[in-house]
């Protein structure tokens, strides 16, 4: 039984406004294998994207506040992390992909310089060997032309295309866990699908975590090998896919795979999750 390689533990995030306080996270615990593919699942203000995001510490602290629980990575405490170790942490143990791929690159820097400074930072290699890793990294995932990409700005290129930029950067230093957000929401849904088989390939290969983002439950069912159900910002299931899937123990989970449409089957009225949440 080895030990997780990222860890959950009764966290709570707070943001502190001007009025009031807003707990959008109560208690969230469940854990990453190593090479495991966790999906955390849930509606849009759940707080599946403020949980991921505290794994980097992402939030702007304050309004943002930890009053209490653990990020565990390796069993050193992220929360407590000095800006240092952090900087390590970011990019070169744990990469990340955001779900808007034209706001996660900047506008004022070619793709390849984007990817080659998170070379620059985490490794040792001299400016031509950063070069020719990111063209290579853009080999691996799928970029055509990548010596002309490399000097393109990401206004030139397509949405599926920035989002292989972004896919580049996170994995350009071999982090041992990926935390994708969303990373297809801005997507059609052909372009959806590759990125998806890129995601699965790459984690296949590199043997890889995965904490995978996502509201859909047909994406859970194709990738993941566990999923993390939140609402209202706790968690309210967590399990096996299959197992969930097959034998859903929460009315939230039970209203989630009640909702999807299915071909052949025509109703008078869609249910919703509300109708399960009242029964």
């Amino acid at each position: 039984m080895t030990d997780p390689l990222l860890q959950f533990d009764d966290l709570h995030v707070t943001f502190v406004l001007r009025d009031r306080k807003v707990e959008a996270v109560k208690g969230v615990s469940f854990t990453v294998e190593p090479g495991q593919v966790v999906a955390l699942v849930g509606e849009s203000g759940s707080g599946k994207s403020v949980s991921s995001m505290s794994c980097l510490r992402l939030l702007q602290e304050p309004p943002a506040t930890y009053p209490s629980g653990k990020i565990l990575w390796k069993g050193e405490n992220i929360l407590q992390m000095k800006a240092e170790r952090l900087r390590k942490l970011r990019g070169g143990e744990i990469g990340m992909i955001f779900q808007e791929p034209m706001t996660a690159l900047n506008p004022t820097w070619t793709c390849g310089a984007q990817v080659a400074e998170a070379l620059e930072l985490h490794t040792t290699l001299d400016a031509a060997g950063r070069k020719a890793r990111v063209i290579e990294l853009f080999n691996q995932v799928g970029i055509p032309q990548p010596e002309t990409r490399y000097d393109q700005y990401p206004h030139e290129l397509s949405g599926g295309m920035r989002q292989r930029i972004c896919i580049s950067i996170a994995l350009a230093c071999d982090p041992k866990l990926l935390i994708a957000d969303e990373p297809t929401t801005a997507l059609d849904v052909t372009i959806q699908a590759q990125i998806l088989d890129l995601i699965k390939r790459l984690q296949r290969e590199r043997g890889m975590a995965v904490l995978f983002i996502t509201h859909d439950l047909g994406v859970v069912a194709e990738l993941a090998d566990r999923v993390v159900l939140m609402r209202h910002g706790q968690v309210v299931e967590q399990g096996p896919v299959a197992e969930v899937y097959a034998n859903p123990q929460h009315a939230y989970t039970k209203g989630l795979l009640a909702c999807r449409p299915r071909l052949g089957v025509k109703r008078d009225r869609l249910p919703t999750v509300d109708d399960f949440m009242r029964a």
